[in-house]
């Protein structure tokens, strides 16, 4: 027996005759699914978006499969074309409710896996840093590397360093600052600083 024929017969114990839309849900499925959608879509989308707080993807597919199931059930419908809709409402009102519940058993992502970035120690940085202080520091003269080295590599005081260089205070921290101005200088051309 063709599903055409279980649809008449469907039909002619309930009394009621099927709608043009169900009469070819078996036999052109794509023409049902854009009338379905022609007719109904726009009122599902609404409601299922509104019940989601304005999800529209997650609403999207809840209609989609509204439509799939009103589909596989298409040659059994035999509701007239005004009661289809409730139909379909009920069937979407069902997904709805298995959606919820699906979710509120899943704990909520706080984040896309896709976004989360996790820091890895793995010392790529620092040997990046590293190589790009000492490709500035090339840049410099010898006495600002000298007094760079003395002051802040290893950490003597200003005085400290004059005794040591056998210079003023005042042109250690003479020599302290141009030399810092210029690695910096270096370091933005290089693009590490803005």
């Amino acid at each position: 027996m063709s599903t055409q024929q279980t649809t008449v017969l469907t039909a002619e114990r309930t009394g009621s005759t099927p709608s043009p839309a169900t009469q070819y849900a078996a036999a052109d499925p794509e023409r049902f699914v854009r009338e379905l959608y022609a007719e109904h879509g726009t009122a599902l989308l609404t409601y299922a978006a509104r019940r989601l707080d304005n999800d529209w993807h997650r609403a999207q597919d809840l209609v989609q499969e509204t439509a799939v199931r009103a589909w596989h059930h298409g040659p059994a419908l035999t509701l007239s074309a005004d009661g289809i809709r409730p139909w379909l409402f009920r069937v979407l009102q069902n997904l709805l409710i298995d959606d919820h519940r699906a979710r509120s058993v899943r704990p909520k992502a706080l984040h896309q896996l896709d976004d989360v970035v996790i820091p890895v120690a793995d010392g790529t940085d620092r040997v990046l840093a590293v190589q790009l202080v000492r490709e500035a520091l090339a840049d410099l003269t010898a006495q600002q590397r000298e007094v760079l080295h003395i002051v802040y590599f290893r950490g003597l005081s200003v005085n400290h360093a004059s005794d040591l260089l056998g210079i003023p205070p005042g042109t250690v921290k003479s020599r302290t600052y141009y030399a810092l101005r210029a690695l910096k200088r270096a370091l933005v051309a290089r693009g590490v600083l803005g």
